[in-house]
């Protein structure tokens, strides 16, 4: 299953589900995720087939190295694996003016953050969990991509599915902690415990940035079963959210 998101004339964003992927279980079916323990075949498969439906070139799609950091990285092209080095390097967001590439983020419960100047034609994405949200990885993103044009009240953001404070429990001093930094964020779930609501903060630091135009979607990874979660399931696989400037 696809969710598609129009966010001006010319830019498209996308969040993909768990159906119609290759993957066998506990990754079943659509795990895009390239670093959980699945086959490397079948991911690439499975990335085939998200670009078939969304009508995407796979190699075209920019795959991050997430790190729960506030790394952005500006990009025109994949990124290549520097000599030496497995994989791209380790970034948590990134942006691109280049038609044609899509940019995708990871996640299984951390918030995936598209954002678009349509009348700049700039586009980013960023991964913001827990660590990401307390760094300030939105922020960052916003910043960049104002650097390079982009006005903050002209902007769209999007904050996908991720784990909603009625279910994220953390310990009372880990809550503490990211409320000094993102006090939105401070949540107490549902059994009365300790909590936190990424989306929230992020919404909030959207909004100090002057990001005025915040879409959220309010699917809890944890509660919907046609995502993933590795709070709910442990071993799992990833679905991603994309953004690309059409060409």
């Amino acid at each position: 299953m696809l969710t598609r998101i129009e966010l001006g004339d010319g830019v498209r964003a996308a969040f993909t589900g768990r159906a119609g992927g290759a993957s066998a279980e506990p990754y079943a079916s659509l795990n895009l995720g390239g670093a959980v323990g699945d086959d490397p075949g079948t991911v690439r498969e499975n990335r085939r087939r998200a670009g078939a439906e969304l009508g995407i070139d796979p190699s075209r799609m920019v795959w991050m190295r997430q790190v729960h950091g506030a790394g952005v990285a500006f990009v025109d092209e994949p990124f290549t694996p520097e000599p030496g080095v497995s994989g791209p390097p380790g970034v948590d967001a990134i942006l691109t003016t280049e038609p044609g590439l899509a940019l995708a983020v990871l996640v299984a419960d951390c918030a995936p953050v598209l954002l678009a100047d349509p009348v700049a034609k700039i586009v980013g994405a960023a991964h913001s969990g827990r660590p990401g949200t307390a760094a300030g990885v939105v922020p960052a993103l916003v910043e960049r991509m104002h650097e390079r044009g982009a006005d903050p009240a002209r902007m769209v953001a999007v904050i996908g599915p991720a784990v909603c404070g009625a279910c994220y429990e953390v310990p009372e001093a880990l809550r503490d902690e990211v409320a000094a930094v993102a006090p939105a964020a401070y949540a107490t779930t549902r059994d009365g415990t300790p909590g936190l609501d990424i989306r929230r903060g992020i919404t909030a630091q959207l909004s100090a940035t002057g990001v005025r135009d915040v879409r959220v979607d309010s699917r809890c990874t944890m509660e919907a079963p046609e995502l993933f979660s590795f709070r709910r399931d442990g071993r799992t696989g990833r679905f991603a959210g994309f953004i690309w400037l059409k060409p």
